[in-house]
């Protein structure tokens, strides 16, 4: 997610309204012990504990994962977001046969589709930097047919994706 979103505008739109306090505060202190791996994953599992599939705890679990390098663990929260998504949208859970009609993936608007594709997008770059490409051509050239006026710039990672191994061909 951009570092510039607004928070209460996620929390309202895409995140299905408002935390318990309880859990906010496992978030927030998972939080400000970033730096101690432990400590925080506890808060995060405690606040995942409290509010089980939830979106704020899922995207937070995500990014401690993802900024740690912990990316296979960033992969399996990620599909867990793209299984809420998919529900949340009514659509299939196979993200193969979802089709462009199925949601209002072209407007910027349409949160919960928009939500679908960040999802997707970051499914897409995980395969990718896990390095499992056929599966990560598959899923960036999905998110390309449901957005196919690319406003999540699904073509700039197909395109890193396209150039991978050659910069030590051309040396």
């Amino acid at each position: 997610m951009p570092a510039d979103m607004d928070p209460e505008w996620l929390a309202r739109a895409c995140l299905g309204g408002h935390l318990p306090e309880q859990v906010e505060q496992h978030l927030r202190l998972a939080g400000l012990n970033y730096q101690h791996d432990v400590v925080a994953e506890r808060h995060l599992f405690q606040a995942q504990a409290l509010a089980p599939g939830h979106a704020a705890v899922l995207i937070a679990l995500y990014r401690f994962y993802f900024y740690k390098g912990r990316l296979a663990d960033a992969l399996d929260v990620a599909a867990r977001c793209l299984a809420k998504a998919a529900r949340d949208n009514r659509l299939n859970e196979d993200w193969r046969r979802v089709r462009c009609g199925d949601a209002e993936f072209g407007s910027y608007d349409a949160i919960l589709p928009r939500f679908y594709l960040f999802t997707l997008k970051a499914c897409g770059y995980l395969q990718m930097r896990l390095g499992r490409l056929e599966e990560s051509h598959a899923v960036l050239t999905k998110m390309l047919e449901l957005d196919p006026s690319d406003k999540l710039n699904a073509a700039v990672l197909l395109k890193v994706l396209a150039r991978h191994g050659r910069e030590d061909e051309d040396e």
